[in-house]
């Protein structure tokens, strides 16, 4: 099926896209995230980590200071700009300071941590609300000049048990993520500086994560690259319940790698994922199927 090229345009630097499927690892400086929740919020713990996923073979490091889990108070009742930066900035000058080569994103939704991370080195700015959630995201993008992921959602988390299945879940992500895009674009941020991710998990339901897998190419129409980030997502540990009990995070590495290699193979530019090393071996033979 194979997928487009791109230079993808961050603050200081290119990535080139295609050739090779680029991995993305997770950092969350969380209490409370759905996988890793408390797992990293000591400074030194974190910095360790960012170091061994960078080892291993991670492209870009993702750091988040806020849980977007299912059920998730966001926005007006999430943590603060404050909090937040209070959580992730030590982490990211740290890694800065042992790995200044180091591609960094911020996993945010604030336009004030998005600015002040940007500006301490950060390259890219993920916002799982697609610069939606803040009204000053979009501008602030822009004026940073930097990478950005526009990730779709269907409503917020803590509305999520409550959101009705979309009749055709490819169509509306397509749909959204284009009148998204374009939103970006007229506030000034750079068609190249721009990735979607079609956020599996997020406000769809168990089911329509897998038509949006198959359907993942047909992204490519919008003319931006594709992330995917399906690790350990609930829909996985659904698939490989036993005895009507839904795998736990621990049990769902083969079957994220299986949704990795799916995802890949239907262009997939980058997939972002909490284990490193055997994404890395994934997507080595998916690319090489890729290429053939």
């Amino acid at each position: 099926m194979g997928r487009p090229l791109y230079t993808w345009r961050l603050r200081n630097r290119e990535l080139h896209l295609g050739v090779r499927t680029l991995v993305m690892g997770i950092l969350n400086i969380t209490p409370d995230s759905f996988s890793d929740g408390g797992k990293f919020l000591a400074r030194d713990h974190a910095l360790a980590h960012a170091i061994k996923m960078l080892e291993e073979g991670a492209d870009v490091l993702d750091i988040g200071g806020e849980s977007t889990r299912p059920g998730a108070k966001v926005v007006e009742s999430g943590i603060s700009a404050a909090e937040e930066l209070r959580r992730i900035m030590p982490v990211i000058e740290d890694v800065l300071r042992e790995r200044p080569d180091a591609v960094i994103s911020v996993d945010t939704y604030k336009a004030e941590v998005a600015r002040t991370a940007v500006n301490a080195g950060a390259e890219i700015v993920n916002d799982v609300s697609a610069l939606r959630w803040d009204a000053q995201m979009p501008a602030t993008v822009a004026e940073l000049a930097c990478g950005a992921i526009l990730m779709h959602t269907r409503g917020r988390p803590q509305e999520w048990r409550n959101t009705p299945a979309s009749p055709d879940i490819v169509a509306e992500v397509k749909v959204e993520l284009r009148e998204w895009s374009d939103a970006a674009m007229s506030a000034g941020i750079a068609k190249d500086r721009i990735m979607l991710d079609v956020g599996f998990g997020f406000g769809k339901n168990f089911e329509q994560n897998y038509p949006l897998l198959a359907g993942l190419h047909k992204l490519h129409e919008l003319g931006f690259p594709v992330l995917s980030g399906v690790s350990r997502k609930s829909f996985i540990g659904r698939a490989l319940a036993r005895d009507g009990k839904d795998a736990s995070m621990d049990q769902r590495l083969y079957g994220s790698l299986a949704a990795i290699t799916a995802s890949v193979l239907n262009g997939a530019h980058m997939v972002r994922v909490h284990e490193v090393k055997p994404t890395v071996d994934a997507v080595k033979v998916a690319d090489a199927v890729l290429s053939s």
